[in-house]
């Protein structure tokens, strides 16, 4: 297992921000991007304002990197990997492996190409052989085409959280420029 780059870690609690808490945003209290019920689970108990950035950063690790197995298909490619993880944060983990896992059905040319895969959430050894037969097949095009098309499932996702719940709105910029089209 790899650990996540520290670049990506990094850039990740950049976007994400040091302390907030505010009242319109769903995941409450907040440091480095760590809401204050995933820091508990954890085990950090004190003040979440106060929760160091190196408790972050293990988190991170464990919870959207190693738990997700985005190590593995960063082995396969760095910029679908740091999506992923990117996605998993913010959504949680299952979320772009499933918006990854219905592209790749849907880039098989109806299973000529390679197999279809559960759409589970999950990163197993058909997900890594689907993304792996589909890369031989298309190539770096392929990646593109992959990467976008999970970006925009993720761009949807936002306007429909905004639409759901107009206090939301509040975020819906920058997520579009910081997340779905940023990373």
């Amino acid at each position: 297992m790899a650990n996540v780059p520290d670049d990506l870690i990094d850039a990740l609690i950049g976007r994400e921000g040091e302390y907030s808490n505010n009242p319109a945003d769903n995941g409450g209290e907040t440091i480095w991007g760590i809401t204050a019920a995933t820091a508990r689970a954890y085990g950090y108990s004190g003040a979440v304002k106060d929760m160091p950035r190196s408790t972050a950063v293990e988190v991170y690790r464990q919870r959207y990197w190693v738990v997700p197995r985005f190590d593995q298909v960063y082995s396969i490619d760095a910029n679908l990997a740091e999506k992923l993880f990117d996605i998993g944060v913010n959504m949680g983990p299952a979320t772009g492996v499933r918006y990854m896992q219905r592209a790749l059905n849907v880039l098989n040319n109806q299973g000529k190409a390679f197999s279809d895969i559960s759409v589970d959430g999950g990163i197993g050894p058909l997900t890594l052989a689907a993304l792996n037969a589909f890369y031989a097949q298309r190539g770096a095009a392929g990646r593109d085409v992959l990467l976008n098309m999970i970006r925009a499932q993720q761009s949807v996702r936002y306007i429909e959280l905004a639409e759901k719940t107009p206090s939301q709105e509040a975020f819906e910029y920058g997520w579009q420029v910081n997340r779905a089209f940023g990373v």
